[in-house]
Protein backbone atom coordinates (compact mmCIF):
# COMPACT_ATOMS: atom_id res chain seq x y z
CA UNK A 1 0.00 0.00 0.00
CA UNK A 2 1.70 2.92 -1.61
CA UNK A 3 2.26 6.29 1.18
CA UNK A 4 1.85 8.90 -1.53
CA UNK A 5 -1.48 6.80 -3.83
CA UNK A 6 -3.57 9.97 -5.12
CA UNK A 7 -7.17 10.51 -5.88
CA UNK A 8 -7.80 11.80 -9.26
CA UNK A 9 -9.61 15.46 -9.55
CA UNK A 10 -12.12 13.49 -10.82
CA UNK A 11 -12.52 10.97 -7.84
CA UNK A 12 -12.55 13.82 -5.40
CA UNK A 13 -15.64 15.47 -7.74
CA UNK A 14 -17.71 12.27 -8.04
CA UNK A 15 -17.35 11.87 -3.74
CA UNK A 16 -18.55 15.04 -3.02
CA UNK A 17 -21.49 14.21 -5.37
CA UNK A 18 -22.28 10.81 -3.35
CA UNK A 19 -24.52 10.14 -0.70
CA UNK A 20 -26.13 12.87 1.00
CA UNK A 21 -24.13 16.48 0.14
CA UNK A 22 -23.83 19.62 1.75
CA UNK A 23 -26.28 22.55 1.08
CA UNK A 24 -25.11 25.01 -2.22
CA UNK A 25 -25.78 28.26 -0.90
CA UNK A 26 -22.57 30.67 -1.25
CA UNK A 27 -22.11 33.23 -3.35
CA UNK A 28 -18.87 35.67 -4.03
CA UNK A 29 -20.13 38.02 -1.77
CA UNK A 30 -20.99 35.84 1.00
CA UNK A 31 -17.63 34.21 0.41
CA UNK A 32 -15.38 37.65 0.74
CA UNK A 33 -17.99 38.06 4.05
CA UNK A 34 -16.87 34.84 5.35
CA UNK A 35 -13.12 35.64 4.43
CA UNK A 36 -13.59 39.22 6.24
CA UNK A 37 -15.11 37.38 8.82
CA UNK A 38 -12.14 34.83 9.64
CA UNK A 39 -9.63 37.73 9.34
CA UNK A 40 -10.71 40.93 10.98
CA UNK A 41 -11.05 39.72 14.93
CA UNK A 42 -8.39 39.01 17.18
CA UNK A 43 -5.62 40.61 15.25
CA UNK A 44 -6.54 44.39 14.55
CA UNK A 45 -8.17 44.13 18.32
CA UNK A 46 -5.91 42.70 20.02
CA UNK A 47 -2.31 41.67 18.55
CA UNK A 48 -1.73 45.26 17.37
CA UNK A 49 -0.99 46.32 21.03
CA UNK A 50 1.43 43.13 21.42
CA UNK A 51 3.14 44.11 17.57
CA UNK A 52 3.55 47.69 18.07
CA UNK A 53 5.89 46.49 21.37
CA UNK A 54 7.79 44.67 19.35
CA UNK A 55 8.29 46.63 15.74
CA UNK A 56 6.94 50.79 17.04
CA UNK A 57 5.03 52.57 14.16
CA UNK A 58 6.83 49.76 12.07
CA UNK A 59 4.27 47.74 12.91
CA UNK A 60 2.52 48.98 9.58
CA UNK A 61 5.31 47.40 7.61
CA UNK A 62 4.62 43.68 9.78
CA UNK A 63 1.05 43.91 8.56
CA UNK A 64 2.64 44.36 4.55
CA UNK A 65 4.99 41.59 4.90
CA UNK A 66 2.62 38.87 6.62
CA UNK A 67 0.64 40.25 4.02
CA UNK A 68 2.32 39.52 1.32
CA UNK A 69 2.67 35.76 2.91
CA UNK A 70 -0.74 35.58 2.56
CA UNK A 71 -1.32 37.17 -0.81
CA UNK A 72 0.73 34.88 -2.49
CA UNK A 73 -0.30 31.66 -0.64
CA UNK A 74 -3.74 33.02 -1.01
CA UNK A 75 -3.25 33.15 -5.30
CA UNK A 76 -1.95 29.56 -5.03
CA UNK A 77 -5.24 28.90 -2.97
CA UNK A 78 -7.04 30.42 -5.24
CA UNK A 79 -5.91 27.88 -8.55
CA UNK A 80 -6.55 24.70 -6.19
CA UNK A 81 -10.25 25.91 -5.46
CA UNK A 82 -10.96 26.30 -8.60
CA UNK A 83 -9.58 23.69 -9.99
CA UNK A 84 -11.30 21.15 -7.22
CA UNK A 85 -14.12 22.53 -6.06
CA UNK A 86 -14.32 20.52 -3.05
CA UNK A 87 -14.76 20.57 0.87
CA UNK A 88 -10.97 19.93 2.97
CA UNK A 89 -9.40 23.30 1.60
CA UNK A 90 -5.61 22.09 1.20
CA UNK A 91 -5.94 18.90 2.66
CA UNK A 92 -7.50 17.82 -0.78
CA UNK A 93 -5.62 19.71 -2.67
CA UNK A 94 -2.95 17.50 -1.16
CA UNK A 95 -4.52 14.08 -1.86
CA UNK A 96 -4.89 15.35 -5.71
CA UNK A 97 -1.18 16.54 -5.74
CA UNK A 98 1.20 14.91 -3.22
CA UNK A 99 -0.93 11.64 -2.14
CA UNK A 100 -2.84 10.30 0.83
CA UNK A 101 0.21 10.59 3.16
CA UNK A 102 1.10 14.35 2.94
CA UNK A 103 -2.71 14.90 2.65
CA UNK A 104 -2.82 13.48 6.05
CA UNK A 105 0.10 15.41 7.21
CA UNK A 106 -1.23 18.64 6.32
CA UNK A 107 -4.97 17.92 7.76
CA UNK A 108 -4.22 16.95 11.08
CA UNK A 109 -2.28 20.35 10.78
CA UNK A 110 -5.32 22.18 9.82
CA UNK A 111 -6.87 20.61 12.93
CA UNK A 112 -4.14 22.34 14.99
CA UNK A 113 -4.52 25.51 12.86
CA UNK A 114 -8.25 25.69 12.78
CA UNK A 115 -9.60 24.29 16.50
CA UNK A 116 -6.69 26.30 18.45
CA UNK A 117 -7.65 29.19 16.37
CA UNK A 118 -11.34 29.24 17.94
CA UNK A 119 -10.34 28.27 21.50
CA UNK A 120 -7.62 31.38 21.28
CA UNK A 121 -10.12 34.06 20.03
CA UNK A 122 -12.81 32.65 22.59
CA UNK A 123 -10.35 33.96 25.38
CA UNK A 124 -9.91 37.02 23.22
CA UNK A 125 -13.54 37.12 23.21
CA UNK A 126 -14.08 36.64 26.90
CA UNK A 127 -11.74 39.41 28.03
CA UNK A 128 -13.70 41.94 26.10
CA UNK A 129 -17.49 40.34 26.74
CA UNK A 130 -16.16 41.06 30.67
CA UNK A 131 -14.75 44.34 30.05
CA UNK A 132 -18.30 45.27 28.44
CA UNK A 133 -20.12 43.50 31.29
CA UNK A 134 -18.58 45.89 33.73
CA UNK A 135 -18.64 48.83 31.61
CA UNK A 136 -22.59 48.89 31.38
CA UNK A 137 -24.30 46.64 34.26
CA UNK A 138 -21.11 46.60 36.78
CA UNK A 139 -21.50 43.23 36.91
CA UNK A 140 -18.45 41.03 37.12
CA UNK A 141 -18.22 37.30 37.48
CA UNK A 142 -16.65 35.71 39.92
CA UNK A 143 -12.28 35.10 39.65
CA UNK A 144 -12.75 31.35 39.19
CA UNK A 145 -15.04 31.73 36.09
CA UNK A 146 -12.89 34.11 34.76
CA UNK A 147 -10.00 32.72 33.30
CA UNK A 148 -7.48 29.13 32.42
CA UNK A 149 -6.10 28.06 35.40
CA UNK A 150 -2.93 30.31 36.36
CA UNK A 151 -3.62 32.57 33.39
CA UNK A 152 -3.55 36.03 35.77
CA UNK A 153 -1.26 36.08 38.15
CA UNK A 154 -2.50 36.26 41.83
CA UNK A 155 -5.85 35.22 41.13
CA UNK A 156 -7.31 31.61 41.75
CA UNK A 157 -8.55 31.09 38.43
CA UNK A 158 -9.93 27.53 36.97
CA UNK A 159 -12.57 27.65 33.74
CA UNK A 160 -12.72 30.28 31.43
CA UNK A 161 -16.87 30.22 31.48
CA UNK A 162 -17.30 33.06 28.88
CA UNK A 163 -14.97 31.58 26.47
CA UNK A 164 -16.63 28.04 27.33
CA UNK A 165 -20.03 29.02 26.58
CA UNK A 166 -19.40 31.23 23.79
CA UNK A 167 -18.15 28.17 21.27
CA UNK A 168 -21.16 26.27 22.09
CA UNK A 169 -23.76 28.92 20.81
CA UNK A 170 -21.48 28.92 17.87
CA UNK A 171 -20.88 24.97 17.43
CA UNK A 172 -25.17 24.98 18.27
CA UNK A 173 -25.46 27.74 14.78
CA UNK A 174 -23.20 25.48 12.61
CA UNK A 175 -25.12 22.22 13.36
CA UNK A 176 -28.12 24.24 12.37
CA UNK A 177 -27.04 24.81 8.78
CA UNK A 178 -25.23 27.26 6.43
CA UNK A 179 -28.08 29.58 5.66
CA UNK A 180 -28.30 30.36 9.07
CA UNK A 181 -24.81 30.49 9.94
CA UNK A 182 -24.29 32.94 6.83
CA UNK A 183 -27.03 35.54 7.84
CA UNK A 184 -25.35 35.48 11.16
CA UNK A 185 -21.70 35.68 9.73
CA UNK A 186 -23.09 38.73 7.40
CA UNK A 187 -24.65 40.80 9.88
CA UNK A 188 -21.75 40.93 12.52
CA UNK A 189 -19.11 41.37 9.77
CA UNK A 190 -21.15 44.88 8.28
CA UNK A 191 -21.19 45.44 12.15
CA UNK A 192 -17.65 45.69 12.68
CA UNK A 193 -16.14 47.14 9.70
CA UNK A 194 -18.54 50.16 10.37
CA UNK A 195 -16.68 49.94 13.55
CA UNK A 196 -13.65 49.93 12.35
CA UNK A 197 -14.41 52.99 9.56
CA UNK A 198 -15.70 54.89 12.86
CA UNK A 199 -12.44 54.11 14.57
CA UNK A 200 -10.17 55.00 11.21
CA UNK A 201 -12.33 58.86 10.98
CA UNK A 202 -12.25 59.72 15.00
CA UNK A 203 -8.43 58.44 15.56
CA UNK A 204 -7.29 60.28 12.42
CA UNK A 205 -7.89 63.52 14.08
CA UNK A 206 -5.38 62.88 16.89
CA UNK A 207 -2.79 61.76 15.10
CA UNK A 208 0.45 63.79 16.45
CA UNK A 209 3.64 62.37 13.76
CA UNK A 210 6.01 63.18 16.86
CA UNK A 211 4.95 59.80 18.01
CA UNK A 212 5.66 58.06 14.22
CA UNK A 213 9.81 58.61 15.27
CA UNK A 214 11.96 56.95 15.35
CA UNK A 215 9.86 54.80 13.28
CA UNK A 216 12.02 51.90 13.53
CA UNK A 217 12.75 51.45 17.47
CA UNK A 218 13.83 47.84 17.02
CA UNK A 219 15.37 47.19 13.08
CA UNK A 220 14.93 45.18 10.50
CA UNK A 221 14.54 42.15 13.37
CA UNK A 222 11.22 44.15 15.30
CA UNK A 223 9.69 44.17 12.53
CA UNK A 224 10.02 40.70 11.01
CA UNK A 225 9.20 39.16 14.49
CA UNK A 226 5.98 40.88 14.72
CA UNK A 227 5.16 39.90 11.49
CA UNK A 228 5.47 36.30 12.57
CA UNK A 229 3.38 37.59 15.90
CA UNK A 230 0.48 39.61 13.42
CA UNK A 231 0.84 36.25 11.09
CA UNK A 232 -2.04 35.36 13.21
CA UNK A 233 -4.25 38.27 11.94
CA UNK A 234 -4.74 37.07 8.57
CA UNK A 235 -5.35 33.13 9.37
CA UNK A 236 -8.33 32.11 8.52
CA UNK A 237 -8.96 33.41 4.93
CA UNK A 238 -7.81 29.89 3.90
CA UNK A 239 -11.05 28.78 5.20
CA UNK A 240 -12.97 30.38 2.34
CA UNK A 241 -11.40 27.50 0.04
CA UNK A 242 -13.11 24.90 2.69
CA UNK A 243 -16.26 25.95 1.57
CA UNK A 244 -15.87 24.89 -1.73
CA UNK A 245 -18.33 22.65 -1.79
CA UNK A 246 -21.26 25.11 -0.72
CA UNK A 247 -20.26 27.61 -3.13
CA UNK A 248 -23.06 27.94 -5.97
CA UNK A 249 -20.40 28.41 -8.50
CA UNK A 250 -17.34 27.89 -7.15
CA UNK A 251 -14.91 28.21 -10.05
CA UNK A 252 -15.33 32.04 -10.18
CA UNK A 253 -16.54 32.51 -6.61
CA UNK A 254 -13.83 31.02 -5.06
CA UNK A 255 -10.95 32.73 -6.25
CA UNK A 256 -13.00 36.51 -6.15
CA UNK A 257 -13.65 35.61 -2.25
CA UNK A 258 -10.33 34.92 -1.30
CA UNK A 259 -8.42 37.98 -2.98
CA UNK A 260 -10.86 40.33 -2.44
CA UNK A 261 -11.57 39.58 1.41
CA UNK A 262 -7.61 39.34 1.74
CA UNK A 263 -6.89 42.89 0.12
CA UNK A 264 -9.97 44.63 2.08
CA UNK A 265 -8.42 43.39 5.48
CA UNK A 266 -4.60 43.95 4.44
CA UNK A 267 -5.75 47.54 4.04
CA UNK A 268 -8.05 47.80 7.02
CA UNK A 269 -4.79 46.55 9.23
CA UNK A 270 -2.27 49.44 7.62
CA UNK A 271 -4.45 52.03 8.09
CA UNK A 272 -5.46 51.30 11.92
CA UNK A 273 -2.24 50.44 12.94
CA UNK A 274 -0.59 53.65 11.75
CA UNK A 275 -3.12 55.83 13.37
CA UNK A 276 -3.35 53.52 16.75
CA UNK A 277 0.22 53.90 16.71
CA UNK A 278 0.78 57.88 15.65
CA UNK A 279 -2.11 58.62 18.48
CA UNK A 280 -0.55 57.41 21.31
CA UNK A 281 3.40 56.77 21.90
CA UNK A 282 3.75 52.79 21.18
CA UNK A 283 5.10 52.45 24.60
CA UNK A 284 1.71 53.13 25.94
CA UNK A 285 0.57 49.51 24.96
CA UNK A 286 2.49 47.60 27.71
CA UNK A 287 -0.06 48.47 30.39
CA UNK A 288 -2.80 46.47 28.94
CA UNK A 289 -1.80 44.73 25.38
CA UNK A 290 -5.61 42.79 25.48
CA UNK A 291 -7.88 45.99 23.69
CA UNK A 292 -5.03 48.14 22.68
CA UNK A 293 -7.70 50.01 19.73
CA UNK A 294 -9.70 51.49 23.15
CA UNK A 295 -6.48 52.05 25.18
CA UNK A 296 -5.48 54.66 22.14
CA UNK A 297 -9.17 56.04 22.21
CA UNK A 298 -9.17 56.48 25.71
CA UNK A 299 -5.76 58.23 26.20
CA UNK A 300 -7.14 60.60 23.74
CA UNK A 301 -10.57 61.19 25.48
CA UNK A 302 -12.61 59.65 23.07
CA UNK A 303 -14.23 57.15 25.52
CA UNK A 304 -17.98 57.12 23.80
CA UNK A 305 -15.98 55.75 20.48
CA UNK A 306 -13.72 52.90 22.70
CA UNK A 307 -17.46 51.76 23.60
CA UNK A 308 -18.14 51.48 20.03
CA UNK A 309 -15.09 49.38 19.64
CA UNK A 310 -15.37 46.89 22.41
CA UNK A 311 -18.68 46.06 20.71
CA UNK A 312 -16.96 45.94 17.48
CA UNK A 313 -14.26 43.37 18.86
CA UNK A 314 -16.90 41.14 20.25
CA UNK A 315 -18.65 41.05 17.01
CA UNK A 316 -15.36 40.64 14.94
CA UNK A 317 -13.91 37.74 17.07
CA UNK A 318 -17.46 35.96 17.27
CA UNK A 319 -17.32 35.67 13.37
CA UNK A 320 -13.81 34.46 13.17
CA UNK A 321 -14.68 31.81 15.63
CA UNK A 322 -17.41 31.05 13.92
CA UNK A 323 -15.32 30.90 10.33
CA UNK A 324 -12.54 28.94 11.84
CA UNK A 325 -14.96 26.26 13.80
CA UNK A 326 -16.68 25.99 10.17
CA UNK A 327 -13.53 25.34 8.36
CA UNK A 328 -12.44 22.63 10.87
CA UNK A 329 -15.75 20.80 11.02
CA UNK A 330 -15.48 20.66 6.84
CA UNK A 331 -11.65 19.52 7.07
CA UNK A 332 -13.14 17.10 9.22
CA UNK A 333 -15.70 15.89 6.86
CA UNK A 334 -13.59 15.32 4.16
CA UNK A 335 -11.03 13.60 5.75
CA UNK A 336 -13.70 11.02 7.25
CA UNK A 337 -15.33 10.42 3.70
CA UNK A 338 -12.09 9.97 2.47
CA UNK A 339 -11.86 7.10 5.43
CA UNK A 340 -8.82 8.13 6.74
CA UNK A 341 -11.22 9.25 10.33
CA UNK A 342 -14.42 7.11 11.41
CA UNK A 343 -17.16 7.53 9.17
CA UNK A 344 -19.35 8.98 11.99
CA UNK A 345 -17.91 12.78 11.17
CA UNK A 346 -18.94 12.82 7.35
CA UNK A 347 -22.33 11.61 8.40
CA UNK A 348 -24.77 14.72 6.97
CA UNK A 349 -27.72 15.47 9.16
CA UNK A 350 -31.27 14.75 7.32
CA UNK A 351 -32.74 18.02 7.64
CA UNK A 352 -29.86 20.68 8.43
CA UNK A 353 -27.64 18.90 5.90
CA UNK A 354 -24.72 19.79 8.08
CA UNK A 355 -21.87 17.27 9.48
CA UNK A 356 -23.62 17.46 12.59
CA UNK A 357 -21.95 14.89 14.87
CA UNK A 358 -18.99 16.40 13.77
CA UNK A 359 -19.63 19.42 14.44
CA UNK A 360 -20.61 19.20 17.82
CA UNK A 361 -17.57 17.00 18.70
CA UNK A 362 -15.33 19.39 17.64
CA UNK A 363 -17.14 22.45 19.24
CA UNK A 364 -16.89 21.08 22.51
CA UNK A 365 -13.19 20.36 22.19
CA UNK A 366 -12.64 23.77 21.11
CA UNK A 367 -14.76 25.06 24.27
CA UNK A 368 -12.98 23.29 26.65
CA UNK A 369 -9.84 24.14 25.18
CA UNK A 370 -10.50 28.09 25.22
CA UNK A 371 -11.58 27.23 29.13
CA UNK A 372 -8.75 25.69 30.34
CA UNK A 373 -5.64 27.21 28.33
CA UNK A 374 -3.87 30.37 28.76
CA UNK A 375 -4.23 32.13 25.67
CA UNK A 376 -0.25 32.65 25.30
CA UNK A 377 0.08 28.96 24.64
CA UNK A 378 -2.27 28.58 22.02
CA UNK A 379 -1.48 31.73 19.49
CA UNK A 380 2.22 30.89 18.37
CA UNK A 381 0.79 27.51 17.53
CA UNK A 382 -1.57 28.34 15.75
CA UNK A 383 0.84 30.19 13.55
CA UNK A 384 3.18 27.11 12.48
CA UNK A 385 0.42 25.19 11.91
CA UNK A 386 -0.97 27.86 9.36
CA UNK A 387 2.50 28.45 8.02
CA UNK A 388 3.13 24.97 7.21
CA UNK A 389 -0.40 24.66 5.00
CA UNK A 390 0.28 27.78 3.26
CA UNK A 391 3.83 25.93 2.60
CA UNK A 392 2.73 23.14 1.27
CA UNK A 393 -0.17 24.65 -1.10
CA UNK A 394 2.34 26.81 -2.57
CA UNK A 395 4.41 23.70 -3.50
CA UNK A 396 1.44 21.72 -4.53
CA UNK A 397 0.81 24.20 -6.96
CA UNK A 398 4.42 23.60 -8.55
CA UNK A 399 3.78 20.20 -8.54
CA UNK A 400 0.32 20.02 -10.00
CA UNK A 401 1.74 22.19 -13.14
CA UNK A 402 4.43 19.90 -13.37
CA UNK A 403 2.11 16.79 -13.49
CA UNK A 404 -0.91 17.75 -14.91
CA UNK A 405 0.02 20.83 -17.13
CA UNK A 406 -2.64 20.48 -19.80
CA UNK A 407 -5.87 20.04 -16.88
CA UNK A 408 -8.37 23.46 -17.48
CA UNK A 409 -7.53 25.67 -14.88
CA UNK A 410 -10.54 28.16 -14.08
CA UNK A 411 -8.11 30.44 -12.33
CA UNK A 412 -4.65 30.04 -12.76
CA UNK A 413 -1.10 31.43 -10.21
CA UNK A 414 0.39 34.51 -12.08
CA UNK A 415 4.12 33.89 -13.14
CA UNK A 416 4.33 30.62 -12.19
CA UNK A 417 7.43 29.59 -10.50
CA UNK A 418 8.23 32.92 -8.88
CA UNK A 419 4.66 33.09 -7.28
CA UNK A 420 4.69 30.17 -5.50
CA UNK A 421 8.37 30.01 -4.65
CA UNK A 422 8.00 33.39 -3.06
CA UNK A 423 5.29 32.10 -0.92
CA UNK A 424 7.46 29.51 -0.06
CA UNK A 425 10.18 31.77 1.14
CA UNK A 426 8.02 33.93 2.85
CA UNK A 427 6.43 31.38 4.94
CA UNK A 428 9.46 29.53 5.71
CA UNK A 429 11.23 32.81 6.91
CA UNK A 430 8.45 33.75 9.51
CA UNK A 431 8.16 30.03 10.77
CA UNK A 432 12.53 30.27 11.35
CA UNK A 433 11.07 33.29 13.41
CA UNK A 434 8.54 31.33 16.27
CA UNK A 435 10.21 30.34 19.51
CA UNK A 436 12.08 26.97 19.75
CA UNK A 437 9.04 26.01 21.97
CA UNK A 438 6.49 26.60 19.70
CA UNK A 439 8.80 24.13 17.15
CA UNK A 440 9.07 21.17 20.30
CA UNK A 441 5.20 21.47 20.59
CA UNK A 442 4.20 21.20 16.30
CA UNK A 443 6.73 18.63 16.46
CA UNK A 444 4.80 16.46 19.38
CA UNK A 445 1.50 17.32 17.38
CA UNK A 446 2.73 15.51 14.39
CA UNK A 447 4.18 12.70 16.03
CA UNK A 448 0.66 12.22 17.57
CA UNK A 449 -0.74 12.69 13.59
CA UNK A 450 1.99 9.85 12.56
CA UNK A 451 0.74 7.01 15.41
CA UNK A 452 -2.95 7.89 14.22
CA UNK A 453 -2.15 7.38 10.79
CA UNK A 454 -0.26 4.30 10.58
CA UNK A 455 -2.63 2.73 13.40
CA UNK A 456 -6.57 3.40 11.83
CA UNK A 457 -5.70 5.76 8.50
CA UNK A 458 -3.90 4.02 6.40
CA UNK A 459 -5.97 0.55 6.37
CA UNK A 460 -8.99 2.32 6.58
CA UNK A 461 -8.73 4.96 3.80
CA UNK A 462 -10.98 4.19 0.98
CA UNK A 463 -8.02 4.35 -1.45
CA UNK A 464 -6.62 1.49 0.89
CA UNK A 465 -10.09 -0.39 0.70
CA UNK A 466 -10.39 -0.47 -3.12
CA UNK A 467 -6.90 -2.29 -3.56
Amino acid sequence: MSLFRKKSINQLIQSSKKGKTLKKDLTAWDLTLLGIGAIIGTGIFVLTGTGALKAGPALTLSFIVAGLACAFAALCYAEFASLVPVSGSVYTYSYATLGEFVAWIIGWDLVLEYLLATSTVSVGWSGYFQSLLKGLFGFELPDALTAAPGAVPGKATFFNLPAFLIVLVITFLLARGITESKRANNIMVIIKILVVLLFIFVGVQYVKPANWTPYMPFGYQGVFSAAALVFFAYIGFDAVAAAAEETKNPQRDLPRGLLYSLGICTVLYVVVSGIMTGMVPFKLFAQDQSHPVSLALVQTGQNWVAGFVDLGAIMGMTTVMLVMLYGQTRIFFAMSRDGLLPKKFSDVHEKYRTPYGATWFLGLIAALIGALVPLDKLAELVNIGTLAAFTLVSFGVLVLRKTMPDVKRPFKVPAVPVVPILSIIFCVFLMTQLAAITWIAFVIWLTIGLVIYFGYSRKHSVLSQAE
